[in-house]
């Protein structure tokens, strides 16, 4: 892709920093307790695609250049080491394998692994080098899964499997209702995620200097296959304790905060405090720039003081399932500290504000963190930001009006956008006052002209390219790496065309693992409406295996089902399914494999697949 350099603008933003650049414990607790690193650090599925490379970050070494933001490049040096490391005499960790960190406790005689990463392939890499050099073929007694998101669970068979969990080999704890969370995403918008996804994490980007040098968070996900074991322990309530395989657990109820199912757990022999992904050494997300539900930051801080209260005098060790630890008393009470009064501030902080009448995009523009916290390492904006997580708390109690009656109608981007270059003087002339705004450094406003000028036109050439220049100058100066990732795809797909999604956009085992009821939302959600209006459709659904009926009803292009005797005199159509996942084929149009029984008026059902859209992976985003 043809880069050009950053200019005088950003290189001369980038020395203006204020960093807290002689505090470098981050350093010194990163390489704390290495013991090996995998080399090379690359991991592939059997089929000899590569799923993970770590190596290809080997350029995340020096001085920051002038394309990154050298608070940025330091995030991302720190999260791009790799290797089995030591948390305490006992617990182990393996980072830069994925996303995330895979963790392994010792007990009597086995292993507990916390968190196995997002794909089978890295998990079960990096259970084989923790065996390496500890030695031995512990087995794994348990799984434990902090919270409901996919790279906190995804790599599960690479770790156990189905088989032995049923045998009461492994036990795998989660907090209560994981299942439902962990696959609901997939249910209700998971398409439109992956596909901002891709954009968020800069899958599509090549890692290096002027592209892609992380996530913040870590490095990027790997692309392995992804799979679900269903918890067989619960936890339910703070306090709770399980001992397993001779090692005690205490656990801590987090729920509705960094996800919607969460935990934190203390380990009392090991003097060990792991917090899920709820402290980690960056902002986290209010609202993730690829699309959620907006978190509760004030519930956030409040389990956080409940940690410290519950844990912190007896911790020697803080760790996540991202990062790296901290140790020591003091040093876990500030570090905890801190986290928690950073989601407390842009809680009430922008609460305070909205009350007087500011709007969330004003409110973002204005907000200052404290010196303390500005000046923390481990509460700056590498994965979440100050910007969008203001204006996503402003969005939990507000919405997305701001009052403001001539902005209540607006136009959609198609037809605004015309408008508004007619209004400026044409294409031509709003390319000129872009690039007068773009060599004057004002990038954002260059950015709206040209976002105005693709929406009206996409072809125009010169548009197309001073756009792409300018969000990839945007990128240079991005100290959030979300940003960047998203101002970088964004410059890629204008100078290359779309790239759609990467990775699959659903699991079969995550899909395996839904309920009827979140099956048939499911499929509530694929109905094309105004092409069902006219549909009066009664569908009775019995599963065999469940030993249960359900009566669906399309009438008015909604699809509503019900648990129910089934009645063939009122339904439509009959369809006796051996299970769940049949429901699945026949959704996809699948009438001829075994498992299905039909009786009644076939073609009733024929309409209703007829009517179901699929998702659009590939939708476009920076372009109409």
């Amino acid at each position: 892709m043809d880069h050009k350099p950053p200019t005088a603008v950003i290189e001369s933003t980038h020395g203006q920093h204020s960093l807290p650049l002689s505090d470098t414990r981050d350093f010194d607790d990163a390489d704390r307790g290495f013991i090996a690193a995998l080399s090379p650090c690359v991991i592939k599925a059997a089929d000899g695609r590569v799923v993970w490379d770590n190596d290809v970050y080997s350029f995340l070494d020096g001085p920051a250049p002038t394309s990154v933001h050298p608070s940025l490049w330091r995030q991302s040096t720190l999260a791009a080491k790799q290797g089995l490391y030591e948390v305490v005499p006992g617990i182990y960790q393996v980072r830069g394998f994925d996303i995330s960190n895979i963790s392994f406790v010792e007990g009597d005689t086995g292993v507990i692994v916390i968190d196995p990463l997002v794909s089978t392939e890295v998990a079960a890499a990096a259970l084989e080098f923790y065996r390496t050099h500890r030695g031995g073929d512990r087995p794994v007694v348990a799984v434990i899964y902090t919270h409901s998101h996919v790279d906190h669970f995804g790599g599960v068979l690479g770790v156990t499997s189905q088989a032995d969990v049923d045998a009461g080999k492994v036990a795998v704890l989660a907090p209560e209702g994981f299942t439902a969370h962990a696959v609901q995403e997939n249910v209700y918008a998971g398409p439109a995620m992956l596909r901002r996804a891709t954009y968020m994490y800069g899958n599509r980007l090549t890692p290096g200097p002027q592209e892609q040098v992380g996530c913040g968070l870590g490095q990027i996900a790997s692309m392995g296959e992804v799979a679900l074991i269903v918890p067989t322990v619960d936890i339910r309530e703070t306090g709770e304790t399980h001992t397993i395989d001779g090692v005690e657990i205490e656990f801590q109820m987090a729920p509705g905060t960094e996800a919607p199912a969460e935990m934190h757990f203390y380990f009392p022999q090991f003097r060990a405090l792991c917090m899920a992904e709820n402290a980690t050494h960056n902002l986290h997300n209010l609202l993730t720039l690829r699309g959620a539900l907006v978190r509760d930051p004030h519930a956030w801080s409040g389990y956080l003081t409940e940690a410290i209260d519950a844990f912190a005098d007896r911790a020697d060790v803080v760790f996540a399932s991202h990062h790296w630890p901290t140790w020591g008393h003091d040093r876990i009470v500030e570090f905890l500290s801190l986290q928690r009064d950073l989601y407390a501030y842009l809680h009430d902080q922008t609460l305070r504000l909205l009350n007087q009448g500011h709007t969330g995009v004003e409110i973002a523009e204005m907000f200052q963190l404290p010196p303390a916290l500005d000046q923390a390492w481990h509460a700056r904006g590498y994965y979440g930001s100050v910007s969008h997580n203001v204006k996503a708390v402003y969005q939990r109690y507000m919405g997305w009006f701001d009052g403001n009656p001539g902005r209540l109608w607006p136009h959609p981007p198609e037809a605004l956008a015309p408008r508004y270059v007619e209004a400026l003087g044409g294409m031509d002339r709003v390319v000129e006052l872009a690039r007068s705004a773009f060599e004057s450094g004002d990038f954002r406003w260059a950015a709206t002209l040209l976002d105005h000028a693709m929406f009206t036109d996409e072809h125009h050439a010169a548009a197309r390219e001073l756009y792409a220049d300018t969000l990839e100058q945007l990128g240079y100066g991005a100290e959030n790496a979300t940003w960047r990732n998203f101002f970088m795809s964004g410059a890629a797909e204008l100078r290359l065309g779309n790239f759609g999604t990467a990775g699959q956009v659903t699991s079969p085992t995550l899909m395996a693992q839904l309920t009827p009821e979140q099956v048939f939302d499911g499929l509530a959600i694929s109905v094309n409406g105004p092409r069902s209006w006219d549909l009066d459709i009664a569908i009775d659904v019995t599963f065999e295996d469940l030993q249960t009926n359900y009566r669906l009803a399309l009438r008015n292009g909604v699809l509503v089902h019900r648990r129910t005797a089934a009645d063939p005199d009122t339904a439509t159509v009959t369809v006796k399914l051996t299970n769940k996942f049949r429901l699945l084929l026949v959704a996809a149009g699948d009438f001829t494999s075994p498992g299905l029984e039909l009786s009644g008026d076939q073609a009733a059902l024929q309409s209703l697949i007829a009517v179901l859209d699929r998702p659009n992976p590939n939708f476009n985003i920076v372009t109409p």
